[in-house]
């Protein structure tokens, strides 16, 4: 049996289905699709998808109703398609608990990149290490504990997020949309200003100097990467 994400795509546009299925099977996923919320819960049921992609705008069932729905089963990642513009659906999505958002017509490139995105997240850090060290400071993802030189350091429950998303993937380059969609939620994706204020911020408490980071590295116009102990250097600004 494959072991490849199975995403289930409902929208009631024949051309809309198509065009997911062709992209996300040649990106090496499966997928099924419903063209309505009934077929897409009894879909739901029979084949338990890793991943859902709703269509908001639909008769009969909507995507947030049909969320609703699908979540009260068990808990399922959920993308919503949204019309261009229709910012109070997004909203409203945003609020119902969705993952992410796709605003139509949306890139090919770009929705298998989301998809990945919400997987990587739904399915948490893939280290066993819940003690992430780098230099003079020691990351308890379990306790939620930072310390520095086995002092703690008091951060704020922002400060934490964004820390913890970073030093549960060490070592790896975290792009600047998902830790935006991450710890403030998918509408903040875009704002780059935002969270280079609070990686100032971390590093103010966390660098030996702020100025010349050497655990929280940036990489210019792509994200950021907690450097672990025994990391190799990697080029970075």
């Amino acid at each position: 049996m494959s072991t490849d994400p199975l995403v289930l795509a409902v929208d009631d546009e024949p051309g809309i289905l198509r065009l997911i299925k062709l992209e996300l099977t040649t990106q090496g996923f499966r997928v099924i699709t419903a063209s309505g919320g009934e077929e897409a819960l009894q879909a739901a049921t029979e084949q338990q998808p890793d991943i859902a992609l709703l269509d908001i705008v639909m008769p009969e069932m909507d995507g947030l109703e049909l969320m609703r729905r699908l979540r009260e089963r068990g808990p399922l990642p959920v993308i919503l398609l949204t019309a261009k513009g229709s910012e109070t659906d997004k909203v409203r999505g945003l609020e119902m608990g969705a993952d992410d958002y796709v605003a139509k017509p949306f890139s090919p490139d770009e929705l298998s990149a989301r998809v990945r995105a919400v997987l990587r997240r739904a399915s948490g850090p893939n280290t066993i290490e819940s003690i992430v060290k780098a230099g003079a400071i020691e990351v308890d993802l379990n306790r939620r504990l930072v310390k520095r030189n086995d002092e703690l350091v008091s951060l704020t429950r922002t400060e934490w997020m964004l820390l913890q998303h970073m030093a549960s993937y060490p070592g790896k380059v975290m792009l600047n949309a998902e830790l935006l969609s991450k710890v403030w939620g998918p509408e903040y994706r875009d704002d780059l200003q935002y969270l280079r204020v609070w990686v100032s911020r971390l590093r103010k408490k966390l660098e030996e100097d702020p100025s010349k980071p050497t655990l929280i590295k940036t990489f210019q116009g792509i994200g950021y990467m907690f450097v672990p102990d025994g990391h190799k250097d990697a080029s970075a600004e």
